[in-house]
């Protein structure tokens, strides 16, 4: 049994649309109990700092193993639950480039964007800046441009199928898209979102995510789209 804490919306989401591609969230497999978070779990749920003293999310418990960075997650379940076509094996030609693209997801896309997030919304008005976020806007595109040649070229990132890479970088597409910066998205770059977040993978995560919501008594607003209070 796998424990996943989680907030609507957040990094958290990786892990659990890697777990919908799986089919780990239909209620018969009974492989995930799915624990959502109000946010800030670290203001508004504090008995959880018990669990995650960072509080933060994800945390993944499974027996004695417990992780906290979304990425890794993600690429833990897909080597836990292989074989699938969601992992890369070392032996296939693109496993760098799955490494790479599955990393650089969050270290390189996600990063800028939770500057955005936190400058334009989550700061007082008072310590908003404005000139922030115009400039890790900007650094988010720029770093995106990486993918429109590869994008271009093909239907998926590597390996010549859908992997956890697209589950990584599909992820930042997402918060783009919450937050406003879907609108400058490159051609190839828009029609990949467009196929992203059309797979019945992804949706069904939103959906399992809104019903355990729902079910446990918390917001279903999107985690970077809560007021702060």
């Amino acid at each position: 049994m796998l424990t996943l804490y989680h907030c609507v919306g957040a990094r958290s989401f990786r892990p659990l649309w890697l777990l919908a591609e799986l089919g780990l969230l239909e209620k018969s497999a009974q492989h995930l109990r799915l624990v959502v978070l109000p946010f800030p779990p670290r203001a508004v749920a504090r008995e959880y700092l018990d669990e995650n003293p960072l509080g933060t999310v994800p945390l993944l418990i499974d027996g004695s193993t417990r992780m906290s960075e979304s990425a890794a997650i993600t690429q833990y379940l897909a080597e836990k639950f292989s074989p699938n076509p969601l992992r890369v094996a070392p032996y296939e030609a693109d496993y760098g480039t799955w490494l790479n693209f599955l990393h650089f997801g969050e270290a390189t896309l996600t990063f800028p964007q939770t500057l955005v997030l936190r400058y334009s919304r989550f700061e007082p008005e008072e310590r908003r800046l404005p000139q922030v976020v115009e400039d890790y806007g900007k650094w988010f595109h720029a770093r995106l441009k990486t993918l429109e040649p590869c994008l271009a070229a093909r239907e998926y990132l590597c390996a010549g199928r859908f992997t956890a890479a697209d589950i990584s970088v599909g992820y930042a597409l997402y918060l783009a898209e919450m937050l406003g910066l879907s609108e400058r998205f490159t051609p190839a770059v828009l029609a990949y979102w467009q196929r992203l977040k059309s797979r019945q993978g992804f949706v069904r995560a939103l959906a399992a995510e809104r019903e355990a919501a729902e079910e446990q008594g918390v917001s279903t607003v999107p985690a970077p789209l809560v007021q702060p209070a």
